[in-house]
This record gives C-alpha cells, structure tokens and sequence, in this order.
C-alpha cells in the first residue's frame, strides 16, 4: 500500500508550475491542476496562483468544493497544518 504523500505550505510553494506541476491546496487536500483549463496561464481567473492553501478563498468562489471532482483535477496528497475556512 502506497503511502499518502505530505505537504507543508514551503513545500506546497514549491508547486507553482514555474518549473513543472502546478499543486493548490483546499481543507487539507492537495490537488494537481497542471492539467486544467483554468490554469492553463499558471493564474486562475486572474485571481488566484498555483502553490497556495486556497480554504478561504473557496468561499468567496462562484463555484463550490465540486470544482475539485473535474477530470483533470488530480488528488496528490495532504496538506499539513491547513488553513481551515472555519478559522477566524
């Protein structure tokens, strides 16, 4: 059994697509979206860089966590320590 991969926010970070994969996090969960359309430009809707825990900006999002079922979304991992929406 593989085990599950990781991530602090550095390493996250690490992720940009500057150089290869682009990784974004939500509540916890790592996901790759090198391959989305949306990212295609390494910004998301001009709002939005790739390396980055995006929990809080879900909610201000004209879409909801169903975003991240897409085909060219990729589950990678865990994040440590993630930011949670529910923090204030």
């Amino acid at each position: 059994m593989e085990t599950e991969r990781t991530f602090t926010i550095s390493e996250l970070r690490r992720f940009d697509g500057e150089r290869g994969p682009m990784y974004i996090a939500c509540d916890g969960i790592v996901y790759d979206v090198t391959d989305c359309y949306r990212w295609r430009t390494g910004l998301h809707e001009m709002l939005h860089f790739p390396g980055q825990d995006l929990s809080h900006e879900l909610v201000n999002a004209p879409h909801d966590g169903e975003v991240f079922l897409h085909p060219c979304v990729k589950i990678i991992g865990r994040l440590i320590s993630p930011i949670s929406r529910n923090e204030e």
